[in-house]
């Protein structure tokens, strides 16, 4: 008892960043997530559920304000339900962002997802509202969500159920997106439109 009392004295005394260090590695490892490479995560990454969370290489994870400022979340959540799965891929950058799912959230390669984002398979609760003040509620809306190759999701936005962004395309920051976005184009707005094509 003595040496745990200690151990958590210690914990205390060590500097923010060690000990932001120190939590996410042991939330890491003790948890479901599999990692190709140890991101470089700066801040405490909060991870919640008991679903299946993949990270790829090269990955990098701002959870903490003094890491970036914009947006309105100051810590990176991911929240994996039970039988549903959340994979990132090579070469993402992720600050300050939520990704909650109950079914699958994919992130493909070279993406980059700003500050506040908000990325959501489900819709948490039922539209009827018998069902959703029920002690259960069973009539959740839920479908994957799919963010491919090249995507940049810019800061406070929100990317609903069921919705794939194209490879190369940008969301324009504060936007709700809630339909597909196809390949190289800029959207945005609440709902999301489209704005312009992206001549790569």
């Amino acid at each position: 008892m003595k040496i745990i009392a200690r151990f958590i004295l210690l914990l205390f005394k060590l500097p923010r960043f060690l000990f932001a260090k120190i939590y996410n590695f042991i939330s890491l490892n003790a948890s479901v997530v599999n990692y190709k490479t140890y991101p470089v995560i700066t801040g405490k990454l909060i991870i919640k559920g008991e679903g299946r969370i993949s990270i790829g290489n090269n990955v990098i994870i701002n959870s903490s304000l003094s890491a970036n400022p914009v947006g309105l979340a100051t810590q990176t959540v991911l929240f994996a339900y039970q039988n549903s799965e959340i994979i990132i891929g090579n070469n993402v950058g992720i600050s300050n962002a939520l990704l909650c799912s109950m079914e699958q959230i994919i992130i493909e390669d070279d993406i980059r997802i700003g500050g506040g984002v908000q990325i959501f398979d489900n819709d948490f609760h039922s539209v009827v509202y018998k069902q959703r003040i029920a002690v259960v509620d069973t009539d959740i809306k839920i479908k994957s969500v799919r963010i491919k190759k090249g995507a940049f999701i810019g800061c406070n936005s929100i990317i609903g159920k069921g919705v794939t962004v194209g490879e190369r395309s940008i969301v324009a920051a504060g936007s709700v997106v809630v339909k597909n976005i196809p390949d190289d184009e800029i959207w945005g707005g609440n709902p999301a439109i489209f704005i312009k094509k992206i001549e790569n």
